[in-house]
Parts: C-alpha cells; sequence; structure tokens
C-alpha cells in the first residue's frame, strides 16, 4: 500500500512538473537591454520554455519582438542593421531624404514653436532630442501584421505578452496587453527628453521604466505561471550629489523599482556592465553574449527547476505557424487624425496616395517620408488596421499641423572675424496647397543680411512650387594681422551690398531632386580698395552692377549634412543668361581718373558633382568636381572683375575669404576628401582640392583687367584637415586651412556651427 501512495505522488510530481509553465521578465536599461536575447538564445538551445513574456522599456522591444514571432538570431541581425541604427538615431536613410519640399538652407541651430494659449503667445521649447518618424514607422511596419494576427489581443501572440508604460498625468503605471503592439511597446520605450511621448486611450505615456522597471508582480497576476524566470540589467537610480545634474534629475523622475523575484516562484538572473550607456546599441554582440553567458552560467539551477522541455524543432514550429499568418502589408484606405480641415486632409492623401488605389509598403515608405519633409506639418504617426473585408491594411495617419508661427535661431561662433547670428520667423499654413511666408535676419561682423518672401507648394500629380523673395546682403572683407589662430581686424578693405528679387519655379525630379526656373533682379554696389594700405579719408572704389538674370537648373541632393557631409551626393547642372549695367566710381587715390558705364550680355554654364563612396563601414571617400564656363566680358578694373567673377569655395571657411586665386569667369576644379567615422557623431576629414582657371584674370597697367597670355595657368591648391563633431544644434569643427595666397597660407579654425549665407541674385 505504502509502495502503491509513492508511486502515486511521483506520478502526480511528473505530471505536475510536466505542466510547469514559464514567464520570462526582461528589465528595461536602454542598451542594456540587448543581453536579453542571449538570455532567449540560452534558454531555447537548452530546451528551457517560455510560455509567457513581458518586459519595460528596451524589455518591452525584445519581449514583444520575441512574441511577435522573431528569432534571437533575426533579432540580432535586425539591431545589427542600418535600419535600426536609423530608427534609433532618427536619420532619414539617404533613399528617402526627399530634396524637392526642403526650403532655403539656413544657419539655424533650433527651431523654436510660437504658440498663442491663454490669450499670450509663447515660445514652446523642443520636448525631444530624437526625432520620432523612424521609430514609429519602423514599429508600424515591424508589427501590423503581427496586430492582424492577434486581433490586437497580446495573449493571441506567439507567446502572451505585456509591457508596462507610464502615465505622465496620473505619474501610475500603464499594463498594456491590448491594442497595437508597436504602439504599446514604443510608449514602453520612450525615454524622457530622448523620444516624444504618444496618447494610448487617451493618456499621455512614456517610458514604463519609470514607474515600474521590472514587472514581475504584472506577470504572476496577469499570466499565473509556475515559474518566473527574471532578466535584470539595471539598477535603482544611485543618490545623487550635488554636482551631477543628471543624477539629480533621475533622482527625481525615476521611481524605486524592485528587482526581485520571489523565492517560492522563479529565478533571478542578473547582469552587470560598465562603461555601457544608454544608447550604446552598437556593442549589441558583446552584450548579447553578456546575456548569454549570464544565463548558462545559472543553467544547471534552471533545470533543477524546470523539469519541463520544449525541443528546439516544436519551437520552430510553433514561431512558424505564427508567422505564416501574417498578411502581406498592402494599404488601401487613408485616413487623416488630427486635421478637421477637408482640404487639408486632401492635401495630405493626395501627397501619399496620388491616384494609386493599392499601395505598398515600400510606396507608402517613400510617400511617407516626402511627408514627414514638409515643413507644413510637425509630426506624422502612422498607425495601422488589417481590414478583413478588403485584406488589406487602413493607414491612419495621426497628424500634427506645424505650428503656425515658428522661430529658428543659430549662425556661427569662430576663432576668426566671421561671427554671425541667425533669427527667422515663419508662418505656415495649408488647405488645399501649402504656403510658407519666410523672414529672417543675419547680423555680424563680416556678413549681415534681411529676406522676406514666401513659397506656395501645388500637391498635384507633379508637384510644383512657386517662390519669390526680397534680399538685402552685405559682406565686410576686412584687412587683418597674419595670426595663425586669432586675428586682430581694422578696416574692411572691401564692401559688398547686394540687392535682389528672385522668383522660382520648381518641379522634382524622383526623390533627390528638382528642376527650377526662375528670374532675379539684382543691384550689386562693390566698394574696394587697390591696395590693403587704408587711410581714414580714402574714398572707396564703387562699382554698381545691376543685373536681371533667367536660369534654369537641375539639382540633386542627398547629403546626410548641410555642411561637412560625410554620405550621399550634391549635383547641380545650371545655366544662367544675364543681362547687366555696370556704373565704376574712381575713389580719392584712384589711377582711374573718370567714371565709366557699360553694358553686358553674357551666359554662365556650371556644373558640379560631389559624392560620397564607402570604403569600409568607419570610412568613406568624397570626390568632387565642378567646372564653370561663361563668356562674360571684363569689367572696368581688376578689383571689379574679380568681385563679379564665378568663385570656386568648397569649404565652410574659404566663402569669408576674398581670394583673388580661386576666381574665373572659365575653371575647373576637382578635389577629393577621406573621411574616417571615430563614432556616430565625430569624424575625421582630409579634404584636398586643385582650382585651374582657363582664362586667367590678372592686373595690367592702372589696375585694369587682363587675361593671362596663356590660357592654362598655373593651378592653386586649398586644403582642409581636421576633427568635426556633428551635435544635435550645427556642427563643431575645428581645421586646419591652406590658401595659395600671399602672406600666411595656413589657417586654424575652431567653430560652432553654419557659415551659411541668403542667396545673391546673379
Amino acid at each position: 500500500m505504502k509502495a502503491f501512495f509513492l508511486i502515486f505522488l511521483m506520478s502526480c510530481f511528473a505530471t505536475f512538473s510536466s505542466a510547469q509553465s514559464v514567464g520570462l521578465v526582461l528589465s528595461g536599461g536602454g542598451a542594456k537591454g540587448l543581453a536579453h536575447i542571449g538570455v532567449i538564445r540560452a534558454l531555447e538551445e537548452n530546451n528551457i520554455p517560455i510560455d509567457y513574456v513581458s518586459g519595460t522599456s528596451m524589455g518591452a522591444i525584445v519581449g514583444g519582438l520575441y512574441a511577435a514571432g522573431y528569432t534571437p538570431d533575426e533579432m540580432e541581425e535586425l539591431f545589427l542593421s542600418d535600419q535600426f541604427k536609423f530608427w534609433a538615431t532618427g536619420k532619414i536613410q539617404e533613399e528617402y531624404r526627399y530634396y524637392f519640399r526642403k526650403l532655403e538652407q539656413t544657419p539655424a541651430w533650433l527651431n523654436l514653436d510660437l504658440r498663442r494659449t491663454e490669450d499670450r503667445l509663447r515660445i514652446m521649447l523642443p520636448t525631444n532630442i530624437i526625432p520620432e518618424e523612424q521609430i514609429d514607422f519602423a514599429f508600424m511596419e515591424m508589427f501590423s501584421s503581427t496586430n492582424a494576427v492577434c486581433n490586437n489581443n497580446f495573449d493571441n501572440l506567439m507567446v502572451p505578452f505585456l509591457c508596462i508604460a507610464t502615465d505622465v498625468f496620473e505619474n501610475k503605471e500603464v499594463e498594456l496587453r491590448s491594442g497595437d503592439l508597436g504602439e504599446a511597446i514604443r510608449a514602453s520605450m520612450t525615454f524622457p527628453l530622448y523620444f516624444k511621448p504618444i496618447v494610448i486611450d487617451g493618456a499621455l505615456v512614456f517610458d514604463g521604466g519609470i514607474v515600474n522597471n521590472f514587472p514581475v508582480k504584472n506577470t504572476i497576476e496577469a499570466f499565473n505561471p509556475d515559474i518566473v524566470i527574471g532578466h535584470k540589467v539595471a539598477n535603482n537610480s544611485k543618490r545623487a550629489n550635488e554636482d551631477d545634474v543628471m543624477a539629480q534629475l533621475e533622482n527625481m523622475i525615476m521611481q524605486k523599482t524592485d528587482y526581485d523575484v520571489p523565492v517560492d516562484k522563479g529565478f533571478l538572473l542578473e547582469s552587470s556592465f560598465s562603461n555601457v550607456s544608454l544608447l550604446d546599441f552598437n556593442k549589441i554582440l558583446s552584450l548579447e553574449e553578456a546575456g548569454y553567458q549570464t544565463a548558462l552560467t545559472q543553467m544547471d539551477s534552471i533545470k533543477m527547476l524546470i523539469s519541463r522541455r520544449v525541443s528546439q524543432e516544436t519551437v520552430d514550429e510553433k514561431r512558424q505557424n505564427f508567422n505564416i499568418r501574417k498578411p502581406e502589408l498592402l494599404f488601401q484606405n487613408i485616413q487623416v487624425e488630427g486635421v478637421n480641415d477637408p482640404m487639408q486632409r486632401k492635401y495630405i492623401i493626395q501627397s501619399v496616395k496620388h491616384k494609386n488605389d493599392i499601395i505598398d509598403l515600400n510606396q507608402l515608405r517613400k510617400e511617407y517620408f516626402k511627408l514627414v519633409a514638409d515643413p507644413q506639418l510637425r509630426s506624422v504617426r502612422p498607425v495601422s488596421y488589417y481590414n478583413k473585408e478588403t485584406g488589406y491594411f487602413d493607414i491612419h495617419l495621426k497628424v500634427r499641423k506645424e505650428k503656425a508661427m515658428e522661430i529658428k535661431f543659430g549662425g556661427n561662433v569662430s576663432t576668426k572675424p566671421i561671427n554671425q547670428g541667425f533669427l527667422s520667423l515663419d508662418y505656415l499654413f495649408f488647405n488645399n496647397r501649402a504656403y510658407t511666408l519666410s523672414t529672417n535676419i543675419y547680423f555680424g561682423r563680416f556678413y549681415s543680411s534681411i529676406k522676406a518672401g514666401g513659397r506656395i507648394d501645388f500637391p498635384s500629380n507633379l508637384p510644383f512650387y512657386l517662390s519669390g523673395y526680397l534680399t538685402l546682403n552685405r559682406w565686410d572683407f576686412f584687412t587683418s594681422s597674419n595670426e595663425f589662430f586669432f586675428e586682430d581686424v581694422s578696416s574692411p578693405f572691401i564692401i559688398q551690398d547686394e540687392s535682389n528679387f528672385r522668383f522660382e519655379l520648381g518641379f522634382p525630379v524622383k526623390t533627390h531632386g528638382k528642376i527650377t526656373l526662375g528670374t532675379s533682379f539684382s543691384s550689386a554696389m562693390d566698394a574696394y580698395y587697390f591696395n590693403e594700405s587704408i587711410k581714414r579719408d580714402d574714398n572707396a572704389e564703387e562699382t554698381r552692377f545691376d543685373t536681371f538674370s533667367s536660369r534654369i537648373s537641375m539639382e540633386r541632393n542627398s547629403q546626410n549634412y548641410k555642411q561637412y557631409a560625410t554620405e550621399g551626393v550634391a549635383n547641380e547642372l545650371s545655366f544662367t543668361y544675364t543681362l547687366g549695367d555696370e556704373k565704376h566710381h574712381p575713389g580719392s587715390n584712384s589711377p582711374l581718373n573718370r567714371p565709366y558705364s557699360g553694358s553686358h550680355k553674357f551666359f554662365t554654364l556650371k556644373g558640379k558633382y560631389d559624392n560620397h563612396f564607402p570604403v569600409t563601414r568607419r570610412s568613406s571617400l568624397g570626390v568632387t568636381m565642378e567646372a564653370v564656363y561663361s563668356n562674360k566680358e571684363l569689367l572696368n578694373n581688376y578689383s571689379a572683375t574679380l568681385l563679379a567673377a564665378n568663385t570656386f569655395a568648397p569649404t565652410p571657411f574659404s566663402q569669408t575669404m576674398f581670394l583673388e586665386n580661386y576666381r574665373a569667369n572659365k575653371y575647373v576644379a576637382s578635389g577629393l576628401k577621406s573621411i574616417i567615422e571615430l563614432s556616430s557623431q565625430m569624424h575625421l576629414r582630409m579634404e584636398g582640392y586643385a582650382f585651374l582657371p582657363v582664362q586667367q584674370i590678372v592686373r595690367g597697367e592702372n589696375y585694369q583687367a587682363i587675361y593671362h597670355p596663356d590660357n592654362y595657368s598655373d593651378i592653386s591648391l586649398m586644403g582642409l584637415g581636421g576633427l568635426v563633431y556633428h551635435t544635435g544644434l550645427g556642427p563643431l569643427s575645428l581645421t586646419v586651412n591652406y590658401f595659395e595666397k600671399p602672406n600666411t597660407k595656413f589657417y586654424v579654425v575652431f567653430s560652432f556651427g553654419y557659415v551659411l549665407f541668403n542667396k545673391r541674385g546673379y
């Protein structure tokens, strides 16, 4: 009898053991959460079942991917891919940088909203460092088909799943077990200031790690597993000291989390890391290996606790049966939320669908990023819903219209006398077409300018825009000492005042290009001296050049930065026809004893090619070629001719100097750039250029301009080398610049910001 009872108990224990259910809990921890992949890999290889999975922040991403049918290999491949790098940084990959909708470049560092609230105008600061468009689209792409299979119920995933977010207003946790899986994970990992929060069920939600970074209790209450395996890669915030602002903010924001797993309920694995920051995703392989070793180290204990086994073949079959049910991402209906005006909704829908009834994922991605480039829209978040009746997905675009008024400020701060400030105010609105009214001001000792005008965009089957701007420009080129680093400046020896009124009609050419037809009226007044030895009572030479120009150009631009680009292409081919009137008034010490006036008719053909080719994963080679041909006649004197000549200025600092050796009516030039990436934001660059004038302009008797007797004269070289760090506001650079000019040839420049100007009319 006793033997029978013992056999009965052993049989019941075996039955109980074989029925064991296992829940896996994954903590948050930023990039350190990639170690969770290694833990999952180790559990699968040792046939340890995973029946439920839950997580917070990075744990929600890894756990959600696993629940959606991703293997550890597929997760590793995803996090190693360029695709992940783009949606983790918010940068737009080259093939989706839509050039046509970009407004004219400015040296702006920061965009601020000017919004009316409670009958007052308020400046609204940015709420996030990393743009959200990439990650929003990526989560929609990765999880839309999964939502269709599970019918928006996370219990119906390959493995039942939950994650934690934080209600910003109530400061309490939100447990997410249903709805859009991508949105749930997006909410759980939205770390404050890095990403913009989203709204779920009427609540503004942030990273779940703020209130609950390790949802063991939620897992037990929701799924009631027999065994819980927890993997922890984070710790509660340490006590901050009076000098550590970030630690103080973390103490205020992050609530303390209980990282324990009840002894009677399961097992806690812990992976510890040093020198791994929140966004060190490039360390995935070492992080994953650390998680794998953590699990292997404790595998004997895990196997003693969990007697049930599930073979790899069984898991693979379960995953395959789940994934095979996922429908293809084809989109039919488009709904726009956040916009009440029917004309505005039509503008957005037409911008995406055009005349297509069905669009695939690649078409949607292409048109989505075109829409993201639209300055009229603050944000566009795509959410998809599977329509069982049609078999297609409906895409809902959750749109936030751009602020009606936007303030931008920026400029350049440098060790050279080229410092400038920049401020602009834009007014944006749209209905069946988009309107952008702009005004800006530059102020500085070297360059100052005022611009006002606007642009109208028409979202027809062939989109086009019309723009018009009135601009006043002034450049002051100073005499200076020959100091290597800092410079002492005295009076300007060249002053260029220019005003212009420009009109332009533009059409897109694929994603990166556009064709423009333009016309401009320009009046330029150059005041200059024939040498740099200037006395206080000297009157300058003055040349006035009034022009009317017509221009056609084809541009292509896919570069990642507007200054110090490291990838992409910038090409231009243009033809300009100009009618000009020249008037010269001699200065007080001029060898030219009487005024002069004359007329000019000429054309200018310009071609430019600037491209970057990857050499290794961390290095690239840039190639620049530029050529200009113009039949413009020489002006009244040498200085006036050079000031009106075409200029080769491929580097930022070269655009701020009057360099006689790089100006000509006709020239060819080329250059090479070697770029070595030191980090995702810092790179080392070396640039070398050669400039060959065709019929070089030289000074004759009495400061007259003449052509060099040899059609092809001396080549002039130009170089740049240094470090560039792309901050979130603008480039920080330390460069050594070389120019072939009298006196100083080398210049060391430490600079923050952009060297960019408003356009000239001619």
